[in-house]
């Protein structure tokens, strides 16, 4: 795999939300606009947590009933476990494509493909707004006449609506067979309208797209499907495990899972 040198002269959402978890892979010019964010907008760092043991319970549910195959675009920095990891503990013979635009993910990519012997996992480096170049390519490990689980985990509100992510979203679901997933995580600025304004002045200045979305505008993304209960609803409201560590606090996060009908 080959990949662009990486850009370390502005700030990169993956390297961000890596600071935010607690991690090491990112650059002096993401930890300063991540602490700027911290600074007025402390939730961030419960926003970010939160949302991997969403991913985690979301993918474990899937695979609990019987989905055998995931398409994860944005995937991130490796944080163990990996949603490979997750799947494959409730069927090795889980396969999951991994696709992200960051070269850094690139790097780490060898971790995201420590498959079981009886799995599979493959790394697309490409954009969520290439959907046709996805499709093609993660068909050379997942069978799309089978249902796939698509993750799109705290990615959208890094595609602002001048890129139509909604349309982005239906030509990803599209070619997805009936009984497949959408699992999707989105923050939301429902709940501290000035501070995430801050957030994603600080985003666009460094050259990210972010907007983040009301309750009922990531409803939104699930038109025409089928939502599992509880239905789009704050993170820690998600089936949420019997010790979580954030039960009280209000996280800026709304998530859902669907079915294609």
């Amino acid at each position: 795999m080959t990949s662009k040198p990486i850009d370390t002269s502005r700030p990169h959402p993956a390297r961000m939300y890596d600071y935010y978890l607690g991690g090491k892979d990112s650059y002096p010019v993401d930890e300063e606009a991540a602490e700027r964010v911290i600074s007025f907008l402390p939730a961030i760092r419960t926003a970010a947590r939160t949302n991997r043991s969403f991913m985690n319970r979301a993918a474990r549910l899937l695979a609990e009933r019987g989905v055998t195959q995931f398409l994860d675009i944005g995937t991130g920095i490796p944080t163990e476990p990996n949603l490979h990891q997750v799947v494959q503990a409730v069927n090795p013979r889980a396969r999951v494509v991994y696709v992200d635009n960051d070269p850094i993910v690139l790097r780490h990519a060898e971790a995201l493909l420590r498959s079981t012997p009886e799995g599979a996992t493959k790394y697309i480096e490409a954009d969520v707004r290439e959907p046709e170049k996805i499709v093609e390519s993660a068909k050379e490990i997942l069978d799309f006449e089978e249902p796939v689980a698509l993750s799109l985990v705290a990615l959208l509100h890094f595609v602002s609506d001048e890129y139509r992510p909604y349309e982005l979203v239906n030509n990803l679901m599209a070619p997805l067979c009936s009984g497949s997933f959408l699992m999707l995580s989105h923050v939301t600025g429902d709940f501290d309208p000035a501070g995430w304004a801050k957030a994603v002045d600080i985003y666009r200045k460094s050259g990210v797209p972010a907007q983040v979305r009301s309750r009922d505008e990531v409803a939104q993304f699930f038109t025409g499907l089928d939502l599992i209960e509880p239905g789009v609803q704050v993170v820690t409201n998600w089936h949420p495990e019997p010790d979580q560590e954030f039960a009280d606090e209000q996280v800026p996060l709304y998530v859902g899972v669907a079915q294609k009908p």
